[in-house]
């Protein structure tokens, strides 16, 4: 009896043995080689930066900016320009719908944090729009300085403009406004564009105007939190088997450095099968609250080495 008992417990302890070394092999990074280098997302383009910590999700940003160190203004065609000049993969910017219909590259709901206009973007046409002087709110000193003002009269662009103007690049598209409308009005551009070229374009944000871009064309890399949730719990619930789920096909993982780490196949591995199903592989810095950028070369070196994947940067001139 006894016998039986412990050969019992020999057997499920095999059993386990056997289980956790296929769990191992299956998803340790050990064996596989990091393939390319790491990759360089620009928010905004090159623009003007803050203290992260002072942030609310109300906060003007434009009213706590580090003193400058260059003209450039978020969402812009210049600031866009220059971040691909320094090296940038990829740049994220923003768009809103338009009184008349177009989609305008702004960030904040309020115009009045950081332009000489009132309101919303959704008040104004896009000719209105480029009347605005998108460099007046900015400032370092507490309002006592605005060493922008007047410099940004007429460079709101719109979507047209960027597409235009850097017709091969890649492009993180930040949807701002939660309309169907807003994905009606972008798949008119997007749907103009040849396959190779939408495999260069990723949309994340608004819950309607993904959902309706996603029904026009499956194959688009797009993101909002319902499927970054459950592309991340499905992933988790599965993935240790190698297998990779629909939910986690044809979208971007925005991962805090901190959690990253607990996703099967970390780093390499991991980065491998998104790469195989069109998903795009992002770290932030940071708790991820507020995607805050890996700035500088020592935050760089908080990445597991040969790290290969995409990485959000506020300083693309720092750290290429």
């Amino acid at each position: 009896m006894k016998k039986n008992k412990k050969r019992r417990v020999v057997w499920i302890l095999s059993i386990l043995a056997i289980f956790i070394i296929f769990i191992w092999v299956n998803n340790t990074s050990f064996f596989t080689q990091s393939s390319g280098e790491m990759k360089f997302l620009a928010h905004r383009g090159l623009a003007q930066n803050y203290d992260i910590s002072k942030v609310e999700w109300n906060t003007n940003t434009a009213a706590i900016i580090y003193e400058p160190e260059y003209p450039y203004l978020e969402n812009t065609l210049e600031s866009m320009r220059v971040a691909f000049a320094y090296g940038a993969d990829v740049v994220e910017f923003d768009i809103q719908l338009t009184k008349d219909g177009k989609l305008a590259c702004f960030h904040d709901y309020s115009l009045e944090y950081r332009t000489d206009g009132t309101g919303e973007i959704a008040d104004y046409t896009m000719n209105e729009l480029k009347l605005l002087d998108v460099g007046y709110g900015y400032t370092a000193d507490g309002g006592k300085t605005f060493p922008f003002r007047g410099q940004g009269v007429g460079l709101m662009p719109s979507i047209e403009d960027v597409l235009n103007e850097f017709p091969n690049e890649d492009f993180l598209i930040h949807i701002k406004t939660d309309t169907a409308e807003t994905g009606k009005v972008l798949w008119s551009y997007l749907s103009k564009m040849s396959k190779e070229r939408l495999a260069k374009i990723t949309v994340y944000g608004s819950n309607k105007a993904i959902e309706y871009l996603k029904g026009q064309y499956p194959k688009l890399r797009a993101m909002n939190k319902d499927i970054m949730i459950k592309a991340f719990l499905t992933y988790e619930a599965i993935g240790w088997t190698g297998y990779i789920p629909e939910a986690v096909h044809n979208t971007e993982f925005h991962l805090p450095l901190k959690y990253a780490k607990f996703l099967w196949g970390w780093p390499e591995r991991f980065i491998q099968r998104m790469e195989s199903v069109n998903t795009r592989v992002i770290v932030v810095n940071g708790n991820g609250d507020w995607s805050e950028g890996f700035d500088s070369l020592e935050d760089l070196k908080k990445l597991p080495q040969g790290y290969n994947g995409y990485v959000w940067t506020e300083r693309i001139d720092k750290v290429k």
